[in-house]
């Protein structure tokens, strides 16, 4: 199957957080995108009930924020279980919560729309086959059996995804080990227990969602860990939660239910040829702290601009497989984290000492900030090569003073554009980055001294937010500039 002008550069599989979140970027960066989606309409549920605070910094730098409405940031959080104040870092919190995952897809979803991504639901894959030139896809489609061509394919299609399956990627990991309920009830009158409760049959855990209905989560022990085929029906629910806890919830109903595992797997490489994977299709792990879908998120942020600038022809060699290197280390922290709480939280009395070294531990300041920083996300560091605090770090939230007057590392941001911040009005740098202001946009601007930026001259900002060059290091600005954003405008293309 030939691919023509009015195909797609990518497809994405999948209309969810991840999926919408990398069809927005890849239009930012100039790329056609096809996002195709197995469900004909959304379902309305949310499994996720907020976003950690790197994913909001994320949402921000494209000024979607707004877009949610009122926005409720969380001081307080916890390890296991285990409740501390993240503000021990610096910019740190818990994340947004309260907010459904059934908002995020919305406004993701008009994000990309609006952008001009192609969203096209009741698509679901077939089959898929990649080539030197490009990606094919079959899809069974409301008008009847579709083929559909570009040159990559990006699955963003949850832990069960066809994409992994059909494009061969290997999924090791740990197998599931309990089986669990998730469901949104009404009529039950329950009484809140936010961070749940551990009880000598299991854990459940209830919290009020506004309107009459309490979000609960059941996880018994002995519970069958197997994934299941079928949806659970609320009576199964409510028998386990009597079971547990002497109560009876069988007068309520169920808006919705379903079931998950601790089942903890990672693909062994994020992309094969022409097809690669972000979000629960490349990582599953136990739910929490809605760790799964900001770190689908941040996956999306970090793929969007090297994909584009692949598919546009200006970026660097080996560019694109930075995403790997990059993301999967990311993804290996998040399944370490959420095993270790699942451990700590959902075990029983045998868990009983590890609980307890666990709370002493969280009483020492530097042990709060390493486990903070591992939860919202705030403590991603790329390695690129450098020591400089900042380097591989990303930028932090600062405003800034300019000759146009007040703006900010965030609102710089916005294009989905590399910036370089040019804190010593040094015109000889603004002459280099010349040659790549088709790319890389330069900002003459000041902070506060105590805005964290290390005091740096100058500092070279990704579209993903990330900090890829710092004055005085051992890169010089060509240098960086050629390593992220290709050959200047007018030389020979890499």
């Amino acid at each position: 199957m030939e691919k023509n002008n009015a195909d797609p550069h990518v497809i994405v599989v999948g209309a969810g957080p991840t999926g919408l979140m990398l069809a927005g970027e890849l239009r930012l960066g100039g790329a056609r995108v096809t996002v195709v989606e197995r469900l004909a309409e959304p379902t309305g549920q949310s499994r996720g009930l907020g976003f950690t605070a790197r994913a909001m910094e994320v949402f921000d730098q494209r000024d979607l924020l707004p877009r949610f409405g009122t926005l409720e940031k969380s001081p307080m959080g916890h390890f296991g279980g285990v409740q501390f104040d993240y503000t021990v870092l610096p910019d740190g919190h818990f994340g947004a919560r309260g907010v459904p995952q059934s908002l995020t897809e919305s406004v993701l979803e008009e994000w990309a729309v609006e952008l001009g991504a192609d969203l096209r639901r009741g698509w679901e894959l077939l089959e898929l086959a990649q080539d030197d030139d490009g990606v094919g896809i079959v899809a069974a489609t409301p008008h009847g059996v579709q083929r559909l061509r570009a040159d990559y394919l990006v699955g963003c299609d949850g832990g069960q995804s066809g994409v992994r399956k059909a494009g061969g990627f290997d999924f090791p990991g740990m197998p599931a080990t309990r089986g669990m309920y998730l469901a949104d009830v009404v009529g039950c009158d329950l009484r809140p227990r936010f961070l749940g409760e551990r009880l000598p049959g299991g854990m459940v855990m209830a919290a009020p969602l506004g309107d009459g209905v309490d979000r609960i989560i059941v996880c018994e022990h002995g519970t069958p860990a197997d994934d299941r085929s079928s949806t659970p029906s609320f009576a199964e629910v409510a028998d386990a939660w009597e079971r547990i806890t002497g109560e009876s919830i069988h007068a309520g109903s169920a808006k919705w239910v379903s079931s998950f595992t601790d089942a903890t797997r990672q693909v062994g490489e994020y992309r094969r040829g022409r097809v690669l994977l972000a979000g629960d299709a490349a990582h599953i792990h136990l739910p929490a702290g809605g760790q799964g879908l900001s770190t689908g998120v941040q996956d999306a942020a970090n793929l969007g601009w090297k994909l584009a600038a692949t598919v546009a022809g200006w970026a660097p060699p080996g560019l694109l497989d930075t995403y790997h290197d990059e993301r999967h280390a990311t993804g290996a922290r998040l399944l370490m984290n959420t095993r270790a709480q699942g451990m700590v939280f959902l075990g029983g009395a045998e868990a009983d000492p590890v609980r307890a070294v666990l709370t002493e531990l969280i009483g020492i300041p530097e042990v709060k900030r390493h486990l903070a920083g591992i939860v919202s996300g705030l403590d991603v560091r790329y390695d690129l090569g450098g020591d400089h605090p900042l380097l591989g770090r990303r930028i932090p939230p600062r405003p800034l003073a300019g000759s146009a007057g007040g703006t900010s590392t965030t609102r710089l941001l916005h294009p989905a554009q590399g910036v370089l911040l040019d804190f010593a009005d040094d015109p000889a740098l603004r002459a280099v980055a010349a040659g790549w202001k088709d790319r890389v946009n330069v900002a003459t601007v000041t902070a506060e001294p105590d805005a964290g930026l290390g005091a740096a001259a100058a500092v070279l900002v990704r579209p993903d937010g990330y900090v890829a060059w710092v004055a005085g290091g051992a890169e010089d600005l060509p240098a960086a500039l050629g390593r992220w954003f290709g050959a200047p405008t007018g030389s020979a293309a890499p």
